[in-house]
């Protein structure tokens, strides 16, 4: 709650429980990595949602993103969640607004926006590879094509074959970057998972550019292998890696992985898990959208309407509630003597835990000039976001390449 709302305002209250949807999900995994009725002190809780924000030194920022990049513009029936952190996308508003955008390129996009049909807008910028989305009407209630092909469905599981590795301390091989697949990851290391982060020489995870602090929060103890996925060598070097796998993980579109000849459904037949988290999931109309954490929970309803603005709510609110339900799906399969294919929807997750509704309240500033809820039950004050530290620095790009591949390639 503290990073919704406009900078230098009242913190508001989000719709939904992202909060207790967070929590549940930990102690599903903590039951399941650790036995019913176990509890782990060391496991975070609803922290996680804030804590980037924290480590980045950023708090509320709305009629922007608390990150800056995104923004939820009027259209003509509504409004366009539209994200664009990346250099590259700047350079494609020529094309995405059929005009020079100027000196001041947001403006130029919500003129754009304001006179099309919000779902016509989206269509267009994902087809440029800019992630952006129609916000949904109702909260956790989308109602476009994908949502109803998925049946609501927000985590789809396929059996595959007979697990070929049962390891007490399972392998992950994670493929993921930024924010949702690195804290799944993160979470199962915690609880005694051999992570190997697995990135492209030519291609880093871009979080290393960023919060160093977080970065470290994310990855710190993992093993870290750098290959060339450029060529033949490098692909079939991630190929033998997966194959020696109790689990991937995997956050791109699925389209990239194939184009490489790596198949995660033959992977998942042949005995090894495979859990994907992709912004809209990995199978229907949308699989090959591009989204990132804040235009991802304004497509599921996470937005706050105030003076005829679509506030966000919280900091890419998607990325860490999917991360920790991504995390209880990675436990369950690593208990099952099967194989499954994972299909986690970010989008999918929030919308699940943006439908119950919020308890009547009033936000008041305490005698202490502090903000506090006040509802008919209770009273309680706004937490600034608390961050976790990491114990020690996550490894560089590459630094464990020749260690991982001895142990886990041969040959």
């Amino acid at each position: 709650m503290a990073l919704t709302g406009r900078a230098g305002g009242p913190p508001l209250v989000a719709p939904g429980t992202s909060a207790a949807a967070t929590r549940a999900a930990l102690a599903v995994f903590a039951a399941l990595r650790h036995g019913d009725g176990a509890v782990d002190s060391a496991l975070p809780g609803a922290e996680v949602l804030g804590e980037r924000a924290a480590l980045f030194g950023r708090g509320r920022n709305a009629p922007w993103s608390v990150g800056g990049a995104f923004r939820a513009l009027p259209a003509a029936d509504g409004h366009l969640g539209i994200s664009l952190p990346r250099p590259d996308d700047l350079t494609l508003l020529p094309a995405l607004i059929e005009g020079e955008p100027g000196r001041y390129p947001w403006r130029a996009v919500a003129e754009w926006a304001r006179t099309r049909p919000a779902a016509d807008a989206a269509a267009r910028a994902q087809l440029l590879g800019i992630a952006a989305a129609a916000v949904a009407d109702l909260p956790g209630r989308p109602r476009d094509e994908q949502f109803r092909q998925r049946g609501e469905r927000a985590i789809i599981m396929r059996r595959g074959g007979f697990r070929r590795h049962r390891r007490p301390a399972p392998l992950v091989v994670d493929l993921t970057s930024l924010w949702a697949g690195p804290l799944c990851a993160h979470l199962l290391g915690m609880t005694g998972a051999r992570i190997v982060k697995v990135e492209s020489t030519r291609r880093p995870d871009g979080s290393r550019a960023g919060s160093r602090d977080f970065y470290d929060l994310m990855h710190a103890g993992h093993a870290c292998v750098g290959l060339d996925l450029t060529t033949t060598d490098g692909v079939g070097t991630l190929a033998q890696l997966i194959d020696s796998a109790d689990l991937v993980l995997e956050a791109s579109r699925p389209r990239a992985l194939r184009g490489l000849g790596i198949d995660a459904e033959a992977t998942v037949d042949s005995g090894t898990s495979w859990l994907s988290i992709t912004a809209y999931g990995r199978a229907g109309p949308w699989s090959d959208r591009v989204g990132f954490g804040d235009d991802v929970a304004a497509a599921a309803g996470a937005v706050i309407i105030d003076e005829g603005e679509a506030l966000p709510c919280g900091d890419a609110l998607a990325d860490p509630v999917a991360g920790v339900h991504a995390a209880a799906a990675a436990a369950a399969v690593l208990a099952s003597d099967r194989a499954f294919l994972v299909d986690v929807s970010m989008r999918d997750v929030l919308a699940a835990a943006l439908r119950d509704p919020v308890e009547a309240h009033e936000v008041v500033r305490g005698p202490d000039g502090h903000w506090r809820v006040r509802t008919a039950r209770a009273e309680f004050p706004v937490a600034a976001p608390c961050p976790r530290r990491a114990a020690s620095a996550a490894a560089d790009l590459g630094a464990d390449t020749t260690a991982v591949l001895s142990r886990w390639v041969g040959g």
